[in-house]
């Protein structure tokens, strides 16, 4: 094969290699917080969120992003990270953009969400949990 060929094939495994070490260093650290707290999910997911955002507001996140791409996003920091983000580049036309920049910048992945979860509901019958 080409050596130019193979190059692009090396690049492209060091980004699915760099991506899942990044997202899986991030749920091993979740998975550590919760086998050693007593914090419920919803805490977790909360602190995971903020720690994105926080990270991001100092100029953090971003070198993750850059550096491990999906591997930082998708995991919940990483939507801090793009609610953050969003606030960021909306603060430059001013405060009200800053309040809906988040919202511009989440809107596709919150109506995915929304979408999914009523075409499940259409799909499945829920029912209670039997203890």
């Amino acid at each position: 094969m080409n050596s130019e060929i193979m190059s692009k094939y090396a690049e492209i495994a060091f980004g699915f290699l760099k991506a899942f070490t990044v997202g899986g260093l991030i749920c091993m650290i979740a998975q550590v917080v919760i086998n050693y707290t007593d914090l419920t999910a919803g805490k977790i997911l909360v602190i995971f969120m903020v720690s994105g955002i926080v990270l991001q507001g100092l100029g953090l996140y971003q070198y993750l992003v850059e550096f491990a791409g999906a591997g930082a996003t998708v995991p919940i920091s990483g939507f801090g990270y793009l609610l953050a983000n969003g606030a960021i580049q909306g603060a430059q036309k001013g405060l009200f953009g800053a309040i809906t920049g988040s919202f511009s910048a989440a809107s596709a992945g919150i109506s995915a969400a929304i979408v999914f979860s009523f075409v499940m509901a259409l799909i499945f019958r829920s029912r209670s949990k039997k203890n």
